[in-house]
């Protein structure tokens, strides 16, 4: 499933099919290049899942944690990992395998850790500068 967003005004639309699309599988990956738009796409996703807190990129947190009436949600920012130990040390697990839902950024810097079932989303930049966002089942 691909959905065209031309501008922020579409984020709305394309998260809550997002979220239809997700169902109960709730480790979701994000793959794009920087400044493509994943933390204001999840910070949408947030709005729709009733999030009580301001979401924000936890790049130097390396992960957020959210309430909303759906559960918590975790948000991660993989970018500055330095080596897979640093999510073992964080303990990775405990949060994809929670039943909640989990965003995560930068996904390839944990390649092989990522559940096999995780929901797979890809952003790309078209040259019209609106944004692609591919949705998969699976990696």
């Amino acid at each position: 499933m691909t959905i065209t967003a031309n501008d922020i005004t579409a984020l709305p639309a394309a998260a809550k099919q997002i979220l239809d699309f997700i169902g109960n599988n709730k480790v979701v990956l994000f793959f794009a290049p920087m400044g493509a738009g994943k933390t204001t796409l999840i910070n949408e996703l947030c709005r729709q899942l009733q999030v009580y807190d301001q979401p924000s990129s936890p790049t130097f947190s390396i992960v957020n944690e959210y309430t909303s009436p759906n559960g918590n949600i975790y948000h991660f920012d993989f970018y500055r990992l330095k080596d897979e130990e640093e999510a073992l040390d964080l303990g990775y697990e405990d949060y994809f395998f929670s039943g909640n839902y989990c965003f995560i950024e930068w996904p390839e810097k944990i390649n092989s850790l990522l559940p096999e079932d995780a929901i797979v989303i890809k952003i790309s930049l078209t040259t019209a500068g609106s944004r692609e966002i591919t949705l998969q089942e699976k990696l």
